[in-house]
């Protein structure tokens, strides 16, 4: 797909952060569900691991684990000095410090990293964009897209953000956005157009919060769900 491995920052979490942002439901699980932009996110692992059937999709997937891990490695000190330099844009509850976060997302990238091979072979990850996903219509019934849509605004504009949720739209018959903010934990620009994207494809639209709140603010979900 032709990205450029050095441009991307990973940074993965775990299935209870994800039960947390997307208000998930032991019914949820029961669902095929896609996690689109899931980067090395420790979900589909554990997912599957419980017996769930979960397919993520990232660009970064194309290349292998050696590459990967060396890329965490790399950008790791840098992500944690960042946070330390803005303690005061997080709500430090759950996680307790920069320090504590670093061992939460390391151990769930790890997990990613040790079913990557296998899951790959398994296709369970998939190279793809959001922009241009290898599924039928309607093939899922839960899309999840985690810290990715609307959160960086100013790098992926709103051409971008049309175009991504008509593909999620097409492929699922719900889709979750989560967070609602920038990475600087404005608001986002883009969530009216979404919307507005949606409801033109015949989906409804419901902001709801969630028992997650790690960036200041960042405890709403946005939903959409095919209006019957």
């Amino acid at each position: 797909m032709g990205i450029q491995l050095d441009s991307v920052v990973p940074w993965g979490r775990c299935l209870e952060e994800y039960t947390r942002m997307f208000a998930l439901t032991e019914a949820d699980r029961q669902r095929q569900i896609l996690d689109c932009g899931a980067g090395p996110a420790s979900f589909t692992a554990e997912m599957t691991q419980l017996g769930h059937s979960v397919i993520a999709c990232d660009p970064i997937y194309e290349f292998g684990v050696a590459a990967i891990a060396n890329r965490i490695q790399a950008t790791y000190e840098n992500i944690i000095t960042q946070l330390q330099q803005h303690l005061n844009s997080y709500v430090w509850r759950d996680i307790t410090s920069p320090e504590h976060l670093g061992k939460v997302r390391m151990a769930a990238m790890q997990q990613f990293l040790l079913d990557f091979s296998a899951g790959k072979a398994a296709g369970r990850y998939r190279v793809a964009s959001v922009l241009q996903l290898p599924f039928e219509d309607n093939y899922f019934d839960l899309a999840l897209s985690s810290h990715f849509l609307l959160m960086y605004a100013t790098q992926l504009g709103e051409p971008f953000h049309i175009q991504a949720i008509q593909e999620l739209c097409r492929v699922a018959r719900e889709v979750r956005i989560f967070p609602l903010l920038t990475v600087s934990g404005e608001p986002s620009p883009w969530l009216t157009v979404v919307q507005a994207t949606a409801a033109q494809l015949g989906y409804g639209s419901e902001i709801l919060e969630v028992p997650y709140e790690f960036q200041k603010g960042g405890n709403q979900m946005l939903i959409f769900r095919i209006s019957s």
